[in-house]
């Protein structure tokens, strides 16, 4: 696995800007949206997602302004997929994922979000949904900085093919994100006005 080297400084102040704008821009559609996005978001992942052959997903408990994915996970859940979250166990370190149902205890996450606690099987996701603050139309996003969705991504596709879908508001759509090389591309970008369905998702 590639070492994470700290940014250079050009990169590192491009990608703290970009944060602080994006931010901006979510939490204003966050206020406009948030009652019709999060069965939008539900609706488009369910008509337009191939996920026979995805079943264990792992979803994310909204933190400040995310996009909420609830309904989507409720819905996934009846549909029989099992449901996961993810846990920080380790700073610096890939994610792990607990298994969730409607109505399960839950405790605070490391993510801001939150997780059910220890004692919930852990189990490995064949397709995430991942939060974020950016992303551009080439497939890749801007998180919060500590890369935990690149680590967790890049171990997970080592062992076997797994989907990445992103999800946001499209007003946290921007031309280009500033990238490194341990960045991970999503497979897909599902926001309140479509799903975009990049090649890689079915190859």
């Amino acid at each position: 696995m590639p070492a994470f080297t700290p940014l250079n400084e050009t990169l590192a102040a491009d990608k703290a800007a970009l944060r602080s704008e994006i931010e901006a821009k979510r939490g204003i559609a966050h206020a406009a949206l948030r009652e019709t996005a999060d069965t939008a978001i539900r609706d488009h992942f369910l008509a337009a997602a191939p996920s026979a052959d995805t079943p264990v997903i792992a979803g994310y408990w909204p933190f400040r302004t995310e996009i909420d994915p609830r309904p989507l996970m409720i819905a996934l859940h009846a549909l029989g997929h099992r449901v996961v979250l993810p846990v920080v166990v380790k700073k610096a370190a890939p994610l792990h994922f607990r298994l969730w149902g409607p109505g399960a205890p839950l405790v605070k996450a490391g993510l801001g979000g939150l997780a059910p606690d220890v004692g919930a099987p852990e189990l490995e996701p064949d397709l995430l949904l991942v939060p974020m603050l950016a992303f551009d139309d080439t497939g890749f996003r801007l998180g919060y900085g500590g890369g935990y969705y690149d680590r967790t991504l890049e171990r997970l596709r080592g062992l076997k093919p797994v989907r990445a879908v992103g999800v946001a508001y499209e007003a946290q759509r921007v031309p280009a994100v500033p990238r490194e090389v341990t960045d991970q591309r999503l497979d897909a970008m599902l926001t309140e006005a479509d799903m975009t369905i990049f090649e890689s998702y079915s190859a």
